[in-house]
């Protein structure tokens, strides 16, 4: 007949020698206690770390003891569950055998997995940070590839900011009163410009002087106009 409780007891001397600094006994009826288990730390001194809390069952080792994770650092819950998820494995493959050591070697091993895929998956995210960056560098310095759908969609945009431009500054001339016209669209628009010279010239009547003597001897002049060299304002000089 086997004697749960002596090979309990010897299971439990081997463990507190072998992991002194992290087991705990909680209590002695039931037989509860912890140890806590951490990963070895990767290049930035990162860890994870796990508490298992084990119960001795009356009739263990034929039995498999009570588990559960009493504490832990840096795990996710997938994590976690991965790892109640070896306990029970390894307890299955090692019934009828104290399995404690066992059970925490494979925690053990289990954290160290852990911390290998939480250093994959920075390397992963780093990469492909970097080559974001390198694809958003590559768009700046070779711009916008040219094609005929978006020139056409561009060019219609710009026509159409134009039209409104030029639209908004006639209105605002209009509006103000600013907008010039030409002399053809002057003389078009007031017809009063036609008559003005006649009106002048009416309204001074008798008024208008005309000093005949200018025109005295003007038959007597030898006008040589088909000389290239002729200049009628040099005349006058020669007689002075």
């Amino acid at each position: 007949m086997t004697d749960y409780a002596e090979e309990q007891r010897n299971e439990l001397e081997a463990i507190e020698s072998i992991y002194p600094d992290s087991y705990t006994v909680l209590s002695d009826d039931p037989t509860s206690f912890t140890i806590t288990v951490t990963s070895d730390a990767d290049e930035n001194g990162e860890i994870v770390e796990a508490t298992l809390k084990f119960t001795y069952v009356e009739k263990y080792p034929d039995e498999p003891p009570l588990w559960e994770i009493h504490s832990q650092e840096n795990l996710e819950d997938n994590d976690v569950e991965d790892i109640l998820t070896l306990l029970q494995q390894q307890a299955e493959e090692n019934m009828g055998m104290v399995m404690i050591f066992t059970l925490v070697t494979a925690v053990q091993e289990k954290l160290n997995e852990i911390v290998d895929m939480m250093k994959n998956r920075r390397e992963e995210e780093k990469q492909r940070r970097e080559a974001e960056l390198e694809e958003a560098e590559k768009v700046l310095f070779q711009g916008t590839v040219v094609t005929i759908e978006n020139f056409l969609t561009w060019k219609a945009k710009f026509e159409l900011e134009m039209f409104e431009q030029r639209s908004k500054i006639q209105k605002e001339e209009e509006q103000g009163g600013k907008l010039k016209l030409t002399g053809k669209q002057l003389f078009e628009t007031d017809h009063n410009l036609d008559t003005s010279d006649i009106q002048f010239l009416e309204e001074a009547g008798n008024n208008v002087e005309v000093d005949e003597s200018l025109f005295q001897d003007i038959e007597d002049l030898d006008l040589d106009e088909d000389d290239p060299d002729f200049n009628p304002l040099a005349m006058g000089s020669d007689e002075d």
